[in-house]
């Protein structure tokens, strides 16, 4: 098995699955099992633990940090998807609709290689990693999640940007057949389609990264399947879902939450403890399946890999 070299965000990998579980995975790798994976007792033993089969080959996430992970069935059934509903515990079962079948994305802008590319292709085309992050909600709410996909600087590296490319925006389908929000037309939750975007600098820092998994298996689509944004030092609605357009722009792109209440979110949307929401305090966090609240860390504790990117920036204002 693939190992990569463990980094100051990394979290303990023992912590990814109930201990007994993880040794007995362990186990059979140390014996070379892999094609114990279809066995009976393995899917017995993750159906114990109300976890997907791992279909995803990809290479281990060897974290230092020891933090729990949230289990699949939090990660899964809490979801902030607008496009659906403004129900978090709904959206699980209303997911059903989206279509990712044949899903293609389309590269435009200031690139040398623009390109509409096909999910399939570009799982061919770039290493897939599991990336185990803290996600840290504006609303208050926190979990850590095994993500399994792509650095985003290597999908960049690949469609080369013009030296004028100073952002990228990144645009979610628009399918009312698909996500009944957009079906109510005026009377929608939002203005689609959902739009966030990057500085490039950020957007080539290693932490970005675009998921196509969580758990070992492929990505939910309550979860934004079947490909997302995730940037975890920043608030949970940068990290974009089902993304069907990536361009590269010179001026700063207006963002959907940005656009809906320049007031309450700004472009950055970096998580910050010392400074509030308008309406809430951002101090501190509850975990997903926790009662207490923990102490908010700054840029979600990725303080160390993503400060330099706002030296010289008054993070109050550029918010």
């Amino acid at each position: 098995m693939n190992i990569i070299r463990k980094k100051s965000w990394e979290i303990s990998q023992n912590e990814v699955t109930p201990k007994e579980l993880f040794e007995k995975r362990r186990s059979f790798i140390k014996l070379g099992a892999a094609s114990l994976v279809a066995s009976g007792a393995i899917m017995e033993l993750l159906a114990q633990e109300n976890l997907p089969k791992i279909t995803l080959d990809f290479i281990k996430d060897e974290n230092k940090n020891n933090l729990k992970l949230n289990t699949f069935e939090q990660i899964t059934s809490h979801n902030n998807f607008y496009e659906f509903t403004t129900n978090q515990s709904a959206v699980k079962d209303m997911a059903h609709t989206l279509k990712t079948d044949n899903w293609k994305i389309k590269i435009d802008g200031l690139v040398e290689n623009p390109m509409e590319i096909d999910l399939d292709d570009l799982k061919k085309m770039l290493m897939l990693e599991e990336r185990i992050y803290r996600f840290r909600c504006v609303e208050g709410w926190s979990m850590v999640v095994p993500w399994n996909g792509y650095t985003l600087s290597s999908l960049i590296k690949k469609v080369k940007p013009l030296s004028n490319a100073k952002y990228i925006r990144f645009e979610t389908l628009v399918d009312s057949s698909s996500f009944p929000d957009q079906d109510r037309g005026v009377f929608a939750t939002l203005d689609y389609p959902y739009v966030e975007g990057l500085r490039i600098d950020e957007a080539m820092n290693d932490l970005s990264f675009l998921a196509i998994g969580l758990y070992g298996d492929l990505l939910p689509k309550q979860n934004g399947a079947p490909i997302r944004l995730v940037t975890p030092w920043k608030y949970g609605f940068k990290s974009i879902k089902s993304i069907v357009k990536i361009s590269f722009v010179e001026k700063e792109p207006l963002n959907t939450w940005q656009k809906q209440n320049p007031k309450e979110y700004g472009f950055y949307a970096n998580v910050n403890p010392n400074v509030d929401h308008p309406r809430w305090s951002q101090k501190k966090e509850r975990v997903l399946g926790s009662f207490l609240k923990q102490n908010t860390l700054m840029f979600n504790g990725y303080e160390k890999e993503v400060a330099s990117l706002y030296n010289g920036m008054d993070l109050r204002k550029y918010f």
